[in-house]
């Protein structure tokens, strides 16, 4: 099902960007504005996850 395969690999997407927040959230002069662009990515995923599992359900 390709909408499946999509949901998967924003899925993993999401994952992988939340691991690059928290490893430059634990660097001591960790940039912010890179951080805030990375958590706006991160949401602008979630909602395109949560739109294609109501699409799918």
């Amino acid at each position: 099902m390709a909408i499946q395969g999509h949901i998967n690999h924003l899925s993993n997407q999401h994952k992988k960007i939340q691991d690059i927040i928290e490893n430059e959230m634990s660097n001591p002069d960790w940039d912010e504005i890179r951080v805030v662009a990375l958590k706006k990515q991160k949401l602008r995923i979630k909602d395109e996850l949560e739109r294609l599992r109501n699409v799918v359900n």
